[in-house]
């Protein structure tokens, strides 16, 4: 039986305010928050709002036959609390049917994963944690930033409990291989890859209110008899993209939502299941897939060109990251809060010099003059706390002792555990 797996990505970028050289040193606040709230609340109620509504009829409707997954952020679930609490009451509706499936991500929209090990198992420790607080979820599917895989960071994923990792169906990995099957790490046999379906998910996304555009489906029957109509083989179709697909990069008067809404009908009718991405990797690997390169969906090249393609999105990714273990040793909240902020790619998005994207930047110059204001701003802080005088070896050394200190007390804790339930019995 063909399944299709739904995945609705969602992240909101939050504002820089004009941060000048003067203020550097003086003020430590880097954020336009009336902008930030103006983006949130638009993106909401024009597209996930109705998205998430839409969603909960499907699986309503379909005697929740219908199933879907999200890879929300946690910054992003941090700004839907204070500017869209009524999105969040419904996520937690979606949660409780037990049709959807929130998957891992790092907490900030960020490259750690290709930049340092450690603060990607940071972020996803704790995306891990804002999830299970807010829906009794969890999860061991990945879905990193922008589905950034390669076999190394792969490996870390797998460590940190990830059994599956969601990526892009990059025909340059693939060549003649489908997107539609279960594939295993060539890294750890027991680990699972799943691919977005590139050819469809980017044909709903840009150009389903193109008719023109033969490869996009334009209406649910057309869909339900494409995927009808592939090879046995292929059992499990993936359509990822961003929530904002629905209601603002395709608005709501194309008919994307009733596109949507017929989908369970047709799909049903030919025997067409739904799935997520956890049960979708119960099935057999066919093959296992090596990726030595970092691949995401990205850009023509689906690598990572679009945020470290130029020297300006270089310098800012080695003067952020060269600070990593000093900030990691800090216990200041707002440094700490700073740090995942900073660490958002859509800074780096905007220093790109062909597509730098929505954003106020009047140039890719623009914006890395701004971030490198709040950067150098920020660095001084850390410096404050961990000055540049004390070498990396000796900090690594001295975090390695914390770590073995946390994991010693975790082990107390759990024999302490042990003995009292032994007692009880």
């Amino acid at each position: 039986m063909k399944n299709l797996c739904f995945c609705f990505q969602m992240h909101v970028p939050t504002r820089l305010r004009r941060y000048r050289f003067p203020e550097i040193g003086q003020d430590h606040y880097y954020y336009d928050d009336l902008q930030t709230e103006e983006l949130t609340e638009w993106i909401v109620n024009t597209s996930w709002l109705p998205l998430c509504r839409t969603l909960a009829e499907m699986i309503r409707l379909s005697k929740k036959r219908f199933r879907c997954a999200f890879a929300i952020t946690g910054t992003t679930l941090e700004l839907l609390e204070q500017y869209a609490p009524e999105l969040i009451d419904v996520l937690k509706q979606l949660a409780e049917t037990g049709c959807t499936e929130f998957v891992a991500t790092p907490y900030s929209y960020s490259l750690a994963a290709a930049y340092n090990a450690s603060e990607f198992a940071s972020q996803v420790e704790m995306q891990r944690g804002k999830v299970s607080e807010m829906f009794g979820t969890s999860t061991t599917t990945l879905w990193n930033t922008e589905l950034l895989y390669d076999d190394e960071s792969g490996a870390t994923a797998y460590k940190l409990g990830y059994k599956t990792v969601m990526t892009e169906g990059a025909k340059h990995v693939l060549a003649w291989k489908s997107p539609n099957r279960v594939y295993q790490s060539c890294v750890n046999s027991r680990q699972k890859l799943l691919l977005r379906n590139m050819a469809l998910s980017d044909g709903l996304s840009f150009h389903f209110a193109d008719p023109a555009w033969k490869e996009c489906p334009h209406d649910a029957g057309q869909l339900a008899s494409l995927l009808a109509s592939l090879p046995e083989d292929d059992q499990v179709v993936n359509i990822w993209m961003g929530a904002e697909t629905f209601g603002i990069m395709q608005p709501a008067h194309t008919g994307i939502f009733d596109f949507l809404k017929a989908i369970p009908y047709f799909a049903l009718e030919r025997n067409i299941g739904f799935t997520t991405p956890s049960e979708a990797a119960r099935q057999t690997a066919s093959e296992s897939l090596s990726v030595p390169y970092a691949m995401s969906w990205a850009g023509e090249g689906k690598d990572l060109s679009v945020y470290t393609g130029n020297d300006l999105q270089q310098e800012a990714l080695q003067k952020l990251y060269a600070v990593t273990e000093r900030v990691h040793l800090c216990e200041d909240k707002n440094l700490k809060e700073n740090w995942l902020q900073l660490q958002d790619i859509n800074h780096l998005h905007y220093m790109n010099h062909t597509e730098h994207g929505r954003s106020n930047y009047e140039s890719a110059y623009d914006a890395f003059i701004n971030y490198m204001n709040v950067l150098a701003d920020f660095l001084q802080l850390v410096d404050e706390q961990y000055p540049t005088t004390i070498g990396n070896e000796e900090l690594n050394s001295l975090l390695q002792t914390i770590r073995n200190q946390e994991d010693e007390i975790a082990a107390l804790k759990q024999q302490l555990k042990d003995l009292k339930r032994k007692k009880k019995k």
